[in-house]
């Protein structure tokens, strides 16, 4: 199997920048989540590496050697598509088989079929056509096409964007040990911030064609390197607050809603000045007793979420922020008057001129 490298990527339609100088590359078993907002570039990042554009800057690698210019068929690359693309008037078996039929004899195309089909689940509707297939058979049936002619490097578009929950949660399940047998450099393009943290190893978050990030999941969650990014991480979303951190005799601090809070100690050279301070809802803690760092508020609403309630907090300077509690924790109701409590170390500071991270929180280095 081969590395997947792209260097200084680049591609325009007018005045439209689709891909701004991506630079990164995939290992041999790896699986790569390309995640951002819709426009970003993720699909044509893989249109460009499959061959259905060529990049207008830069270059992409396969074990070493230039695809760019090399037809689709020549690249070694595998692709499934969000939609399916199955053709119409084949059976599954047919479809599988199709990438194959060209290049390789009857026999062999068969009892690859027979074996990629049976790792997928789905050799019992072999011979059914698509219209008699579920959401989910049409996506195995996609797959096990990409997969069978074990390709270097596979692409996944968006794959469970079009299948029902229970079969999207069981397949962020399954999808990891089966990418990984393959050994091929996997990129996989989703707007879903669970199914990325879930099935990557390394997460790429595009941002207006731009690569503003490249981390294994738990570290561009707890250490997101902007605002931006720290805005498409977490259900509900990173709370935030304008503050002017200062340093004092018991560190640095910050006012938030009128109230001083302490803020952690690790590096944050050049925090001093214009923020944005980010708490997510997941660490902060409600509770109806005032002491240090406890900045009073009152709540508006409470929406229970199953595992856990989100409240709606609103302080006296009118700013609103949520908090996501434990299903043990004691909730107020709504009206309450209510103090909010995070932990230093929890808290994350934001350039606010250019919205970049600024230092490292202690708890938060990625092991």
């Amino acid at each position: 199997m081969a590395r997947l490298d792209i260097n200084a990527v680049g591609k325009s339609f007018g005045p439209v920048r689709c891909a701004d100088g991506l630079s990164f590359a995939v290992e041999p078993g790896e699986i790569v989540a390309v995640f951002g907002p819709s426009g970003s570039g993720k699909t044509m990042l893989l249109r460009m590496i499959a061959g259905m554009y060529e990049p207008d800057e830069g270059d992409i690698l396969v074990g070493g050697q230039s695809i760019v210019g090399a037809p689709p068929e020549r690249r070694g690359v595998g692709m499934a598509f969000q939609n399916f693309a199955l053709f119409p008037h084949m059976t599954a078996r047919n479809n599988i088989a199709s990438g194959l039929r060209a290049r390789a004899g009857n026999e062999d195309v068969a009892s690859r079929v027979k074996s990629i089909s049976k790792l997928l689940k789905i050799e019992h509707v072999l011979g059914h056509m698509p219209r008699e297939l579920s959401n989910g058979q049409k996506q195995r049936t996609a797959l096990a096409r990409a997969l069978i002619g074990n390709p270097d490097v596979l692409l996944l578009d968006d794959p469970l964007r079009n299948v029902d929950a229970k079969l999207r949660y069981e397949m962020r399940l399954e999808l990891p040990s089966l990418l990984r047998r393959s050994s091929a450099a996997v990129l996989y393009v989703t707007q879903d911030y669970r199914e990325a943290m879930a099935i990557a190893d390394r997460i790429a978050v595009l941002v207006g064609g731009r690569l503003v990030q490249l981390a294994r999941p738990e570290e561009v969650y707890a250490r997101p390197a902007s605002v931006a990014v720290a805005r498409l991480f977490g259900d509900p979303s990173i709370n935030l607050a304008e503050v002017e951190p200062q340093v004092g005799q018991g560190g640095l601090s910050a006012d938030v809603a009128g109230t001083r809070v302490r803020l952690d100690s690790g590096d944050r050279t050049g925090a001093q000045g214009p923020c944005w301070l980010g708490v997510r809802p997941d660490d902060l803690v409600v509770t109806r007793n005032a002491g240090d760092d406890a900045i009073p508020a009152r709540v508006v609403a409470i929406t229970p979420m199953h595992e856990r309630a989100v409240l709606l907090l609103r302080f006296a300077d009118g700013s609103e922020w949520l908090a996501a509690l434990a299903p043990d924790a004691p909730v107020a109701s709504a009206d309450d008057d209510v103090f909010v409590r995070f932990a230093p170390e929890s808290a994350l500071l934001f350039d606010r001129a250019t919205g970049l991270r600024v230092g490292q929180p202690d708890r938060r280095q990625a092991a």
